[in-house]
């Protein structure tokens, strides 16, 4: 009887830490850069620049090694990857739709950005770095 009661309770307890560790959302930080290869990073096997940090980052994450640019130009690539939608299908792919410090709206408000859909599930999000998408 007590071993069945234990194994009972043992089992309350350890469903009860896996149901409070699978409902708690990953982090996740994503590295866009321009003119940058994989050959960049030593995680990725570079020997001439030391990374450290985004090195651990790598070690307890994911990395990925195949990545095409949508455009040839970095802003239509930034709108593509916060939008997940080909630069053409989301207004960047002209010159013209390409914000500037003179002229150009940038990505269209309508646009939905990972990081407003992030936002919806509750993670709090943050851009740093070239825009060149508008205000």
């Amino acid at each position: 009887m007590n071993r069945a009661v234990a194994a009972v309770l043992a089992g309350c307890l350890t469903a009860g830490v896996v149901a409070a560790y699978a409902a708690a959302p990953p982090n996740v930080v994503i590295f866009y850069t321009d003119d940058m290869g994989s050959g960049d990073v030593a995680c990725y096997g570079a020997k001439d620049i030391k990374t450290p940090n985004i090195d651990a980052l790598a070690a307890s994450g994911i990395k990925f090694s195949d990545y095409y640019a949508p455009a040839p130009i970095c802003s239509p690539s930034r709108a593509a990857m916060l939008t997940g939608r080909y630069p053409t299908r989301c207004g960047m792919s002209s010159r013209k739709n390409i914000a500037s410090t003179l002229d150009a709206p940038g990505l269209p408000g309508r646009e939905i950005t990972i990081a407003e859909l992030a936002r919806t599930k509750g993670y709090a999000t943050a851009a740093f770095g070239k825009w060149h998408l508008g205000s």
